[in-house]
C-alpha cells in the first residue's frame, strides 16, 4: 500500500525565495526515511526531528519506507525552515486521500522533539516570496505571526505545534503538546543617554560635513587624533537621517530578519547602524558561509550607516572589497552552485588616527618616523579613498569651545534641514530613477544646467592640474547639489562649489578659486 502527500514551502535565496514542492512518498518495503533534493546538513537532520514530533504529537506512524522530495531537485536547499512543510506532507501520504487546501498552501516553520512549533530566521522575506509567487495562504509557527503579518496581501495562519496542524486538515486525533509560553522581556525603559549632535563640542567644519553627508546621502572621513570625537560624530550620523521610506524599512527588515534569532515584531524605520571591529573577515564585511549565503556587514548597514572606526587596521583586502558595492549599490557572491545578491546601499563613514601612535599632528608627542605615518595611511588605497565625498580633518576643540556655556545645536534641528534639503532633492529628481544627489549619474551632470558654463571651465582646470580625478570631479558635483539644497538655491554657484572642493580634498578654497 502506498500513498503520497504533497504541500508548499520557499527555500531561501538572499532576501527573498524560490518556492518548493514537497513530496512525501510512502510505499511498502522495509522501514526507512531519505530525503532527497540537495538538502544540507540540518535539512537532512529534519528526518529524526519530524519521526519525533509526530510521535509525541500522538499521531499516527507506520513503519514503512518513506521517501520525501524536494522539488526543484536541482535547487540547493538548507535551513530547518522545511521540517513543517516535510510532517504535513509525511500526515498526507498515511491518510490516504488528497488534501487539495494544503496543497495550495505554504508551510514554513522548525519542529521541536516535543511537537511544537518554532520559529526560523528569514519569515519576512520568506513569506514575501510565496505571495509574489501567486501563494494566498501560508502556515507559520505562532511564534512568527507578527513577523508573516507585515506582509500584505497574503494569509497567515498560526499553529503552536503539529497537532494544531494536523487538526487544520483533519488527519487525525493527536495529542498537543502543552502550549509554548515565550520567555518574558525585560521592560524596556526610556534611554536618556541617546546619542545627540549636541553632545559634540566645537567640531563646526565637521559637523557641517556631516549634515551635508547626510543631506545628499555621502560617504565621509574623518581624520584626526584620538579623542577629538571621530567616533562621537559617527555615531550621530543616524540621528540626522529622516526616516526609510516604505520600501526601505521592508527591504531592511527582510535582510536583518536572516540574522535575527527571534523574529521582529515591527518594520525597521530608522537607518541602521553596522560598525564591524577591525578584525572583521571577508564574510563577514561583504557576506557568505557554507550553505545559506548570509548577509555581511554591508549589507546589514543598507539604507544606513557602515561605521570603519580605526579604518586602517582593517584588512587592505576587506577595505577594497568595499569598492564595488559603492559603486553600485548591491554586493553579489558567488558559489559554485548559485550566485547570491544583496542590497548594499549605505553611507560608508570611516575614522582614522594620522599615524600609529595617533599624534601627528603634534611632533613632540609623535614617536613615529615619516616612513611610518605614510605607510599607515597608504592601507587605505587610493581607489577607495577616491569613492570618498566629505572628508574632514578633526582637531582638539579649543578651551573656549569646550568651557562654552551656549548649547550646540541639536540633532533634531539639523535633521530638519537634512529633510528639507532631500525634499529639494526629490521634487528636482521627481522623474529620475534616483532620489539622492549621491545617485545622479556623472553623464547626467555633465550635460545638465544645475553647473554653469564658467564653473565647467573652472572643474576642467582642476583635473589638467592633477588636483581632481574624473571620478573625483561627478562627487564634488553631488556634494556641490548638496551644499545647494542646503542652502536652498536651485543651481550649484560658484561658492558651493568651492566649499564641495574643500570637503572633498581638506585644501584651502582660496588656493583654487
Amino acid at each position: 500500500m502506498s500513498g503520497v502527500g504533497t504541500t508548499l514551502t520557499v527555500a531561501p535565496v538572499g532576501i527573498g525565495g524560490e518556492l518548493v514542492r514537497v513530496e512525501a512518498h510512502r510505499s511498502s518495503g522495509l522501514p526507512s526515511f531519505q530525503v532527497v533534493g540537495l538538502p544540507d546538513a540540518a535539512l537532512r537532520e529534519s528526518k529524526q526531528r519530524v519521526r519525533a514530533a509526530i510521535s509525541s504529537a500522538g499521531l499516527p506512524w507506520a513503519e514503512q519506507r518513506y521517501t520525501v522530495n524536494l522539488s526543484p531537485a536541482d535547487l540547493p536547499k538548507s535551513g530547518s525552515g522545511f521540517d513543517l512543510a516535510i510532517a504535513a506532507a509525511l500526515l498526507a501520504s498515511q491518510s490516504g486521500r488528497e488534501i487539495e487546501e494544503m496543497d495550495r498552501r505554504v508551510h514554513i516553520g522548525e519542529l521541536g522533539l516535543d511537537g511544537s512549533a518554532r520559529p526560523v530566521r528569514g519569515i519576512l522575506p520568506m513569506v514575501a516570496a510565496a505571495r509574489d509567487a501567486g501563494i494566498t495562504e501560508v502556515v507559520v509557527p505562532a511564534r512568527c505571526v507578527k513577523e508573516a503579518a507585515l506582509v500584505g496581501g497574503i494569509k497567515v495562519i498560526a499553529v503552536a505545534d503539529l497537532a494544531e496542524l494536523a487538526a487544520l486538515y483533519a488527519l487525525g486525533e493527536g495529542r498537543s503538546s502543552p502550549p509554548y509560553a515565550p520567555p518574558s522581556r525585560p521592560v524596556e525603559t526610556p534611554s536618556t543617554s541617546a546619542p545627540d549632535l549636541a553632545d559634540v563640542r566645537g567640531q563646526s567644519e565637521a559637523r557641517y560635513g556631516l549634515e551635508v553627508a547626510a543631506a545628499g546621502g555621502h560617504h565621509v572621513f574623518f581624520l584626526g587624533e584620538p579623542g577629538t570625537g571621530k567616533t562621537m560624530l559617527a555615531q550621530r550620523l543616524p540621528t540626522i537621517l529622516p526616516l526609510l521610506t516604505d520600501d526601505d524599512a521592508v527591504t531592511v527588515t527582510s535582510i536583518h530578519s536572516l540574522i535575527a534569532h527571534h523574529g521582529l515584531d515591527e518594520l525597521i524605520r530608522t537607518p541602521p547602524w553596522v560598525a564591524p571591529h577591525h578584525s572583521a573577515t571577508m564574510p563577514a564585511m561583504v557576506g557568505g558561509g557554507s550553505g545559506l549565503v548570509r548577509p555581511g556587514a554591508v549589507s546589514l548597514a543598507h539604507a544606513g550607516v557602515l561605521f570603519l572606526d580605526e579604518a586602517p587596521e582593517f584588512a587592505p583586502s576587506v577595505l577594497d572589497a568595499l569598492r564595488q558595492p559603492l559603486e553600485s549599490g548591491r554586493i553579489q557572491i558567488q558559489r559554485a552552485r548559485a550566485v547570491t545578491d544583496y542590497p548594499a546601499r549605505f553611507q560608508l563613514v570611516m575614522a582614522a588616527n594620522p599615524c600609529p601612535c595617533g599624534a601627528a599632528t603634534h611632533s613632540a608627542e609623535c614617536r613615529c618616523t615619516p616612513y611610518q605615518r605614510q605607510r599607515y595611511l597608504q592601507r587605505l588605497s587610493g581607489p577607495l579613498m577616491d569613492r570618498i565625498d566629505i572628508t574632514c580633518l578633526v582637531e582638539r576643540p579649543s578651551a573656549r569651545e569646550l568651557s562654552s556655556d551656549e548649547p550646540a545645536e541639536s540633532s533634531q534641528c539639523v535633521r530638519e534641514r537634512v529633510e528639507e534639503a532631500r525634499r529639494r532633492a526629490a521634487h528636482r529628481w521627481k522623474d529620475e530613477s534616483w532620489n539622492l544627489n549621491s545617485q545622479v549619474p556623472g553623464s547626467y551632470l555633465h550635460r545638465s544646467s544645475l553647473v554653469p558654463p564658467h564653473l565647467r571651465r573652472r572643474i576642467i582646470s582642476l583635473l589638467t592640474q592633477g588636483r581632481i580625478s574624473m571620478r573625483g570631479i561627478d562627487r564634488m558635483l553631488r556634494v556641490a547639489l548638496s551644499i545647494a539644497d542646503l542652502a536652498g538655491d536651485e543651481r550649484v554657484s560658484e561658492e558651493h562649489l568651492a566649499r564641495a572642493y574643500t570637503l572633498r580634498t581638506t585644501e584651502s578654497h582660496h588656493d583654487v578659486w
